[in-house]
């Protein structure tokens, strides 16, 4: 089997590793739903210390909303970008400085104007691997995270933001492992005080099936036995951002790890199908599929690449690993100080359904192109 057709039957079976999320709509203040740390919660959205803000990994979805309410909130905001020319028309970068540099280079990083002394207080980093695979992982979770880093240091700005993910807590992945081998450096330097925000999953990565079951095709899910899913409780885009600009101003984040996920108690996959069927007026059509089809699948690429030192099949083995991973471990937060936001799951279904979604190869796996951008 061509490594490709392997990244496709992959692609079919995995329901999203949760690398970015759909723009939900924005709203002028949020407030954390968790009872936790409630004397912040007031100022949450609206926190603002006037410092200068670098976001490198802007172009992401994640990166994209996070300029925005950088921007909104009041704070001097540069987006670093690998294309200035082509990020000139994103919206969601008006009123902030779109300065070019590429993060896999820390000479380009170094005489980037928004990397020069005095030029920048705060770095958020969303960086994120597209496929998830080793080398991918290694040079962008790790190494060209750790490039802007180190740039922050030499600027001598004083705090760094690493949007990084729930997932890493129990690790079996390549990206995970890279993603915490870059927590460990920013966490074992001085020169930086940091946030790192793990977020559970993005909406985006869970409404791929969307127009599946528009057209009255059942929704796929992974049957883990026993009638058991995978469970989680997504966050969306706007809230994400809300969140990592919160802890520029929170005192209480200084140097903490915060597991973060959404406002939903927790759905499990068949909770999501019944829930698409029924904002989209569908007869409720489940198709459960045996996890353990993924293991034929792995093990026969894993074959693959052993026999024959085939790299792209290994990485189509890494993807089918991933895919598993999201199929069978819960994405899930539990503790309230851990859940924030005001957009639930259902809203944004309820929202795209009407509008229409982004597609994104790297999260929606059913989602079709050419829809009206949300």
């Amino acid at each position: 089997m061509h490594w490709k057709v392997g990244w496709l039957v992959v692609g079919w079976l995995c329901l999203g590793p949760g690398h970015a999320l759909l723009p939900s709509s924005g709203r002028a203040t949020r407030q954390r739903v968790g009872r936790g740390r409630a004397c912040w919660a007031a100022e949450s959205g609206s926190s603002c210390t006037g410092e200068k803000v670098v976001v490198v990994g802007a172009t992401g979805y994640i990166g994209k909303s996070v300029v925005r309410e950088s921007v909104r909130r009041g704070y001097p905001t540069v987006a670093v970008v690998r294309d200035v020319e082509r990020a000139a028309s994103e919206p969601k970068f008006k009123g902030s400085e779109v300065q070019a540099a590429n993060v896999c280079d820390p000479l380009s990083l170094s005489s980037c104007p928004a990397f020069q002394p005095g030029e920048v207080d705060v770095v958020i980093s969303c960086l994120a691997s597209r496929s998830g695979v080793k080398k991918d992982a290694y040079a962008i979770d790790y190494q060209a995270t750790l490039n802007c880093m180190e740039a922050a240091r030499a600027a001598g700005a004083r705090h760094f933001v690493l949007l990084s993910a729930y997932c890493v807590a129990k690790p079996w992945l390549q990206f995970q492992f890279a993603k915490l081998k870059f927590e460990e450096a920013l966490q074992a330097q001085t020169d930086l005080s940091y946030s790192i925000v793990r977020p559970t999953a993005f909406f985006k990565s869970v409404s791929g099936q969307l127009e599946v079951v528009q057209s009255g095709a059942p929704f796929v899910y992974f049957d883990l036995g026993d009638g058991k899913t995978a469970t989680c409780n997504p966050i969306s885009e706007a809230d994400l951002a809300v969140a990592i600009i919160d802890t520029i101003a929170d005192p209480a984040m200084k140097n903490k790890v915060w597991n973060i996920g959404g406002p939903d108690n927790g759905l499990s996959m068949t909770q999501q199908g019944k829930m698409l069927a029924d904002i989209t007026s569908q007869p409720e059509r489940l198709l459960g599929v045996p996890i353990g089809l993924f293991d034929v699948i792995i093990n026969g690429l894993q074959w693959v690449a052993d026999t024959f030192n085939s790299e792209k099949f290994e990485n189509a083995a890494e993807l089918g690993r991933i895919g598993k991973y999201y199929a069978v471990e819960d994405m899930l937060t539990t503790d309230p100080s851990e859940k924030f936001g005001t957009t639930t799951l259902r809203e944004h279904y309820e929202r795209i359904a009407k509008e229409g979604q982004e597609y994104d190869p790297y999260t929606t796996m059913f989602a079709g192109a050419g829809k009206k951008k949300a």
